[in-house]
């Protein structure tokens, strides 16, 4: 069995914005990218992931944390 990774740095340029909100710059998914997300979360809820949809969605939610720990660190410092 051949083990496919992808790596959260290899999202970044097609799924990553960073949008101003107050005085701050944050970064934020895009819309078709959350919409991803949202879709691999439903299917894991149903338990139909395929190895491949698992492992993308072990990657979005990497990003997804190590965005939220950022953008709290930036809203932080203001």
């Amino acid at each position: 069995m051949i083990q496919v990774i992808i790596s959260p740095q290899s999202l970044l340029e097609t799924g990553i914005t960073v949008e101003k909100v107050d005085n701050l710059r944050l970064f934020k998914f895009t819309d078709e990218f959350q919409s991803r997300l949202e879709s691999l979360l439903e299917k894991n809820k149903l338990g139909s992931l395929s190895p491949e949809e698992e492992t993308e969605l072990n990657a979005i939610s990497e990003l997804d944390r190590l965005f939220t720990y950022l953008n709290s660190l930036l809203v932080a410092q203001q």
